[in-house]
């Protein structure tokens, strides 16, 4: 079985409050990724009811890796725009306390699925359409796959300010670094 990561990374679409709660969206409908997917409203209904169904939960990681739990998702739903997603990063664990300390600071500030695929087909621009797919995990990490998304990751720990625009500025950079990086 492979499992498939998707990033993503949205304006005034992750936020965190208290230092540890954090909301978003970790996957939005129609947009197209630099992979060329899609996903498709409506691929994750059967696995979340599935999920529900067995009493467990989406497991929210650190970087993808499945050693490295960090806290717990509460919710975990589709609506008209994505995949939402609100839960609590464990100060209790060292990484979780690491991952309190990157968000306040802007060093991160992305959502990533881990998932497999169970339907998909070609749209008539090449793009894999993801129609129906198996959620697993949802990370926190630090690159995004939606170029057109930008960071509005607003950190409010502790009484701080929104840093919205500094986070905009730092994405662009990254951004920027990413594609040049990848044209080797």
């Amino acid at each position: 079985m492979v499992l498939e990561t998707k990033f993503a990374r949205f304006e005034d679409g992750l936020s965190v409050t208290d230092g540890h709660q954090i909301e978003g969206y970790a996957s939005l409908f129609g947009a197209a990724d630099q992979g060329g997917d899609v996903v498709q409203k409506g691929a994750y209904a059967e696995s979340l009811k599935a999920l529900a169904a067995e009493k467990r939960q989406v497991r929210m990681l650190w970087q993808h890796d499945p050693a490295q739990p960090i806290g717990i998702w509460d919710e975990v739903r589709e609506d008209g725009k994505g995949l939402y997603v609100k839960g609590r990063i464990l100060e209790s664990v060292e990484k979780g306390r690491e991952a309190v300390a990157l968000l306040a600071a802007g060093a991160i500030d992305g959502l990533s699925i881990g998932y497999r695929t169970k339907r998909a087909s070609k749209t008539d621009k090449g793009q894999r359409l993801l129609m129906e797919l198996e959620l697993w995990e949802v990370s926190l990490v630090t690159f995004p796959m939606l170029p057109s998304a930008r960071v509005g990751a607003r950190v409010a720990a502790k009484g701080e300010t929104p840093v919205t625009e500094t986070m905009r500025e730092l994405a662009a950079v990254f951004d920027a670094a990413r594609r040049e990086i990848a044209r080797g």
